[in-house]
């Protein structure tokens, strides 16, 4: 009996649970209330959690739901920071939660309960919009355009780009997907940059990216099209299109693009699809690649995933993206555009990369890749020559 009471200091009872699994439950349970409080939109509720913090900055997003899991509890005193997991859904877009790590700082009171005292991104992981200030949202027909120190005018006119874009992709791609985007606009290149949890320096010059699991389930969040509004304001009407399309077919073809599928076709499909109807042609739409091959220095293969890195020489960027286009291109001038898209799905099902391009060139377009490669080259001669 003397041991048990010993051990009491550092047990729940004799032979139960650490205190700090305890502590643990508590927390837990504080954070389900905090949860439904979200999801209420009842700030009063939210703030009996601890503090009101980023509450408001949540009040027009459209969410379906919001849970926390905690993983870990460290506790000095009368204070604890607690690792969490966060799940969160947009009604009508995201058919599986959002999860994402988030570090909880939290204080206990006299009579022994928890409050919130911050909520926080945890280290290496993304900010979510609402952690840079209120977020305004705009629905299109097709799109969701949720922004943070834009104008309602400057999202609505994303919204009209992006509900142009889908049925676009739908014509070349086909309607097999759930033809609605998400477009999150933050106020900066900084902001982009946060929401991807990479240096600002690494986006530097790209009008947007996609996120968003490569062969994902049916069931999975609703891939993300993040804006730079940097560099994506300084674009005519025209790219700004091409880039909303681009993105939008990355949405599109997402189930389908696997590790098997290599960044030249499929950024390359994704421009395609961008440029088709827009009336550019190729000295228009890749001139980086037309003064390469101007000044002899034309590629002799086809780009590689490492070409398309970010953080590189932007113009070998460029002509990296250009030549993927252009190989596309002339696929579907060649073979034809339902030819286009069999490849790519044939390509995304194999299970690794080795083969992959090589066995459904054989099986979709009759040809090799030698064979490929040296009527690209010609083509691009001919196309920018």
């Amino acid at each position: 009996m003397a041991l048990c009471l010993v051990l009491l200091a550092a047990l729940v009872g004799c032979g139960g649970r650490p205190a700090a699994d305890g502590t643990k439950a508590e927390v837990q349970r504080l954070l389900d209330r905090r949860a439904t409080a979200v999801l209420d939109q009842d700030p009063a509720a939210f703030t009996r959690t601890g503090a009101l913090s980023w509450f408001q900055n949540l009040s027009a997003v459209p969410l379906a739901g919001w849970t926390y899991r905690v993983t870990a509890v460290r506790r000095t005193g009368n204070t604890a920071t607690a690792d969490v997991e966060l799940g969160y859904r947009v009604q009508n877009y995201d058919s599986a939660p959002v999860t994402v790590a988030r570090t909880v700082d939290l204080s206990v009171d006299v009579e022994g309960q928890w409050y919130v005292d911050a909520e926080r991104p945890a280290e290496k992981a993304p900010q979510q919009l609402w952690d840079q200030g209120e977020v305004v949202v705009v629905r299109g027909e097709h799109s969701l355009v949720m922004g943070v120190g834009q104008t309602g005018e400057t999202l609505h006119s994303y919204a009209d780009l992006a509900d142009r874009a889908v049925p676009a992709v739908s014509d070349a791609w086909g309607t097999d997907w759930s033809r609605h985007v998400v477009v999150l606009v933050p106020k900066s290149l900084a902001g982009m940059a946060a929401l991807l949890g990479s240096p600002a320096s690494s986006y530097r010059g790209i009008a947007a990216v996609t996120t968003g699991e490569t062969g994902a389930p049916a069931r999975a969040p609703s891939d993300r099209i993040i804006v730079n509004p940097d560099a994506y304001g300084v674009l005519g009407a025209v790219g700004k299109q091409v880039v909303l399309t681009h993105e939008t077919t990355h949405v599109a073809t997402r189930t389908a693009t696997t590790a098997a599928t290599p960044l030249w076709l499929s950024e390359g499909y994704a421009d395609w699809i961008g440029y088709r109807g827009s009336g550019r042609t190729p000295t228009q739409a890749a001139p980086e690649l037309q003064q390469a091959i101007g000044a002899g220095r034309a590629p002799t293969t086809l780009p590689t995933d490492r070409d398309f890195g970010f953080g590189g020489d932007a113009d070998e960027l460029a002509r990296a993206y250009e030549s993927g286009w252009l190989a596309c291109r002339m696929i579907a001038d060649h073979w034809g555009e339902a030819r286009l898209r069999e490849f790519y799905a044939a390509v995304g099902a194999h299970d690794k990369r080795a083969g992959a391009v090589e066995n459904a060139m054989k099986s979709v377009l009759g040809t090799t890749l030698g064979e490929f490669t040296t009527e690209w080259r010609n083509y691009l001669l001919d196309q920018l020559g």
